[in-house]
């Protein structure tokens, strides 16, 4: 039997977070009852010396599920974190290089860092310049930054047959529902968030695998609870 656990997630604003819900639907459903996983205001200052889970695993888990394994090409919209894990599952899938549209070029240090560990091209383009090639299109910016994608001809033509948004509330957003009228895989953010905690999960309890579709469905359960509040 596994020891009592306690977990938490970390950030600032936080209370918005979706990762508890997933973790006690799935300490739930592996009979872990003295587990438990809470929302923790924390701002930078505090996080210096958290060592946080790679969020590339759980991406590469999101978009194999759906069938996205072996892109011939990717772009990437943002430079922040979430785009540096980007950059990082990419490379997992076989590809050695990546288009980035970035709005601020003194903002992709961090990433082009990134790129350099890796061992990948980074090719930065101009945020306006749209998808030119590639058959992966991941959006890492916040909501409402990339609808202007929505309204691009990249979907009205075969070329972008798979997207990721990493939003998930609001959902779907413009962006995805463009792709999905042209016939494109969408991956959302909350299926990212979803594989990223049943690898924590996995990783914290020792038990494998995590129950995916009891996390699912407390997932949107929660989601569809927001959205009518």
């Amino acid at each position: 039997m596994s020891q009592p656990g306690k977990a938490a997630v970390l950030g600032s604003p936080i209370a918005h977070s979706l990762s508890p819900v997933l973790h006690l639907a799935a300490y739930a459903a592996l009979g872990l009852r003295d587990w438990t996983y809470t929302a923790m205001e924390c701002d930078e200052a505090g996080l210096a010396a958290l060592l946080a889970t790679p969020g590339w695993a759980g991406l590469v888990a999101a978009l194999a599920e759906a069938g996205v394994t072996a892109p011939s090409g990717a772009t990437i919209l943002g430079v922040g974190a979430t785009a540096c894990a980007a950059l990082a599952a990419l490379r997992e899938t076989g590809l050695r290089s990546a288009a980035v549209l970035v709005r601020d070029r003194a903002r992709a240090g961090d990433l082009l860092a990134a790129a350099a560990r890796l061992g990948m091209e980074v090719d930065l383009r101009p945020f306006e310049a749209g998808v030119r090639d590639g058959d992966l299109l991941v959006s890492t910016v916040p909501a409402g930054a990339a609808d202007p994608y929505a309204e691009r001809a990249c979907f009205s033509r075969p070329g972008v047959p798979a997207v990721l948004d990493v939003v998930y509330n609001p959902w779907p957003t413009s962006l995805a529902q463009a792709a999905a009228r042209s016939g494109a895989v969408v991956v959302s953010g909350f299926d990212l968030l979803l594989h990223q905690a049943a690898r924590q999960v996995e990783l914290m309890t020792g038990i494998k695998p995590a129950p995916l579709s009891h996390m699912r469905t407390a997932g949107h359960a929660e989601l569809a609870r927001r959205a009518t509040a």
